[in-house]
């Protein structure tokens, strides 16, 4: 399997070679290109097409979600986890209804960013674990109430577990790693859970878990 590749798009120099030092400590991990605003990153991710896109949500010319909304008009299949300073709920909201694949703070550790790079490449969505419960309440206020209140009762012991842990904002490799299963066991678990619910994906089942205090 190849290296993920990825594009950095940020307007301070200091920070893309910080960026970059980090994640090119890992093998699996390759930085392909970088930007410094944002009709440069969509040139960049159109021109080199990474596997990921590290934006900052802050870019001069077009911000995060003006460069985020053009790469998908485009049907760019480059994943694109947002890097930024702000845990503003309606941001992030905002950014996962157009199909992020992850939202960081700057004050992330070097493990979350690596984690969050290979998640999104992963086809997975990764949420920095402390702004979960701020998603999910903005989520639960703007949305119409969960479906699956009845169904709890069928879900085994091990969903159980799942859904708590994708509640506090666990990717699929960290859940794997805490119940010691594969990561293609949790990703059965997740699609179960889904199913047997009736929900859309993973924000929703932390909705429905914090409401039936599964957490």
């Amino acid at each position: 399997m190849g290296k993920i590749t990825v594009v950095l798009a940020d307007d301070h120099v200091l920070m893309r070679k910080g960026l970059r030092k980090i994640l090119e400590m890992e093998e699996d991990i390759e930085v392909i290109g970088e930007a410094s605003d944002g009709d440069e990153a969509i040139r960049v991710v159109m021109d080199k097409k990474p596997n990921v896109l590290l934006l900052d949500i802050n870019m001069p010319k077009l911000n995060g979600i003006e460069v985020t909304k053009a790469l998908k008009n485009k049907n760019i299949d480059s994943k694109i986890v947002i890097l930024t300073v702000y845990d503003d709920r309606e941001y992030l909201l905002e950014l996962i209804k157009l199909g992020i694949s992850g939202y960081i703070l700057k004050d992330i550790e070097p493990h979350g960013l690596i984690e969050a790079v290979r998640s999104a490449s992963r086809g997975e969505t990764y949420i920095q674990p402390n702004l979960t419960r701020a998603l999910v309440a903005e989520y639960t206020r703007l949305t119409q109430p969960v479906s699956g209140q009845g169904m709890k009762k069928n879900l085994t012991v091990r969903e159980k577990e799942v859904i708590k842990y994708i509640a506090e904002g666990m990717s699929n490799g960290e859940i794997s790693q805490k119940l010691g299963i594969s990561d293609k066991t949790v990703k059965n678990h997740v699609s179960s859970i889904l199913r047997k619910l009736g929900l859309m994906d993973r924000t929703q089942v932390a909705v429905f878990a914090i409401k039936n205090k599964l957490v």
